[in-house]
């Protein structure tokens, strides 16, 4: 089976206190921030080296990122993926969901064949959830959201779990099929030192808009439909007044301030 994992390297939550906004575009200011792998990210991957463990073929790995990000795709491979591939050009900065989908589903076409798509159901930043689903429609194959357990692959058939409201649903589908997953599906697996050394050989490809034959009008703030209008901070205002006396006292001026304040 080809099995492709689709990551987004996210800025690190150490630093997101550090994060600006660029007051032109509206967007995240990122340089300088170091990125990492969601936890869904790393449990599609997990589930894909799972899948290629039991039924044999390789796991592809595929961001859309800045070149800063090759630290994160070589985890992917430390991790056991085969191969990596980074998309990343300038003008793909400042891409919404919509754009983004579209730079993973020409990578990915770019690719060849393919069976299994695997996707976290929402990235650790942006959390919209929206990738999987739209790269599942530019490639014209079906998406299986919300996955808890692959149950079998057979005769070119994949069975899964997934949650929906108030239970589970099983569903049989043909493959191609594009799953997003979540974190019930598994435990990610710990990075050894053997993989960390295997990964500086694996392939590792960096293909740029020109690679994907993308214009730039289709990318980057221009190509994306979501446009950020203004982002502000509300202003806070507090009040602060002493009580002062015995315990039992200020506690009964505390009441008494509350119930006025309720009317």
């Amino acid at each position: 089976m080809n099995i492709v994992v689709c990551l987004k390297p996210a800025p690190d939550p150490k630093y997101w206190d550090s994060i600006q906004l660029d007051p032109v575009t509206k967007a995240l200011k990122r340089e300088g921030i170091p990125s990492v792998l969601g936890p869904l990210d790393k449990r599609a991957l997990e589930e894909g080296l799972r899948i290629k463990e039991k039924h044999g073929g390789k796991v592809l790995v595929m961001a859309m990122a800045p070149p800063s990000a090759k630290n994160n795709l070589v985890e992917a491979l430390a991790m056991g993926a085969d191969e990596g591939y980074l998309l990343s050009d300038r003008a793909f900065a400042g891409s919404d969901t919509w754009a983004t989908s579209l730079v993973l589903s020409r990578g990915i076409d770019k690719l060849g064949r393919f069976d299994l798509i695997l996707c976290g159901s929402y990235s650790l930043d942006g959390s919209t959830g929206h990738v999987g689903a739209q790269l599942a429609e530019f490639l014209g194959i079906l998406n299986v959201p919300q996955v808890v357990a692959v149950e079998n692959i057979a005769a070119g058939k994949i069975r899964t779990r997934s949650l929906v409201e108030l239970g589970y649903r099983i569903l049989e589908s043909r493959l191609p099929t594009l799953l997003t997953v979540t974190r019930e599906i598994n435990t990610p697996r710990f990075t050894s030192l053997l993989g960390v050394i295997e990964a500086e050989s694996k392939p590792f490809i960096t293909w740029s808009a020109a690679d994907l034959d993308i214009s730039a009008d289709k990318v980057g703030f221009k190509g994306s439909p979501t446009q950020t209008s203004d982002i502000f901070l509300p202003e806070m205002k507090r009040k602060v007044e002493m009580i002062r006396g015995e315990p039992e006292e200020m506690v009964q001026e505390i009441i008494r301030k509350i119930r006025q304040a309720l009317g």
